[in-house]
């Protein structure tokens, strides 16, 4: 495993991705309602993605034909936007990335589309605060194992599973970059952190049985009980001074 240290510079280019990807997220999610299809939502996220003078991260990334993510309530994520109509009480998990002089960003949320039920909220409200709680674990000399209890023990306590075939993962030059980081583990496990790391925690967090197979669409995830499931992502960076989540507006 090789864990590259970003400089200064670097990480001050992801941040504009960052800011980049934050601003097109909040577009797009809002735009989560009755009656629109994923594939709308996956061109409107497109061009804001080219009129910021950045590029969609995912698309062709590993064959992915779409620059978003989209997938419904089982579906958990890299499922390919379609046209599936979003429908009242639904929920949908977007996740994208944006690639901006040469480095790239990552985020994901789940939103209600329209009026949801409460468990559904709950669902999505634990999910985000997993992610918030994994962020203040986050500092050097700590552990990636750390940070994955921490996620672990508030989902389990909230009576939800935590998925374990999918990690955050490290991010810079290539999306995916060493270390995998499981949203589950042990205390004082893992590599450490350390200054100059920047990185995706993103919790996947199911209502039912952590277990998942594949999407009809062969590229996406679903749970394997058709549980309903969300997912929170954000790309975080270790500074001299602070840990900063690029992708927060």
């Amino acid at each position: 495993m090789s864990i590259l240290i970003k400089t200064e510079q670097e990480i001050e280019i992801m941040a504009q991705a960052g800011q980049i990807l934050a601003q097109v997220m909040k577009e797009t999610a809002v735009r989560a309602k009755p009656g629109v299809k994923t594939k709308e939502l996956d061109s409107f996220a497109q061009a804001l993605i080219l009129k910021r003078k950045a590029r969609p991260g995912f698309k062709d990334y590993n064959n992915f034909p779409a620059s978003v993510c989209a997938c419904v309530n089982e579906e958990l994520v890299h499922c390919v936007p379609a046209e599936r109509e979003l429908k009242q009480g639904d929920i949908v998990s977007l996740d994208m990335g944006v690639l901006f002089q040469g480095y790239y960003s990552d985020m994901a949320v789940t939103v209600p589309v329209g009026e949801v039920n409460p468990e559904a909220l709950r669902l999505i409200r634990t999910t985000k605060k997993a992610l918030k709680r994994g962020i203040k674990k986050i500092r050097p000399g700590l552990t990636f194992g750390d940070i994955g209890n921490t996620i672990q023990r508030y989902v389990e306590s909230q009576g939800y599973s935590v998925v374990r075939d999918l990690t955050g993962h490290g991010i810079g030059k290539d999306l995916h970059e060493d270390p995998e980081i499981p949203n589950y583990g042990k205390r004082k496990t893992g590599p450490v952190i350390k200054q100059g790391m920047v990185f995706c925690l993103e919790p996947m967090v199911s209502a039912g049985d952590w277990q998942i197979k594949r999407t009809k669409d062969g590229h996406g995830f679903q749970t394997k009980d058709s549980s309903l499931c969300a997912h929170f992502e954000h790309t975080i960076a270790v500074t001299s001074r602070e840990v900063i989540v690029l992708t927060e507006l």
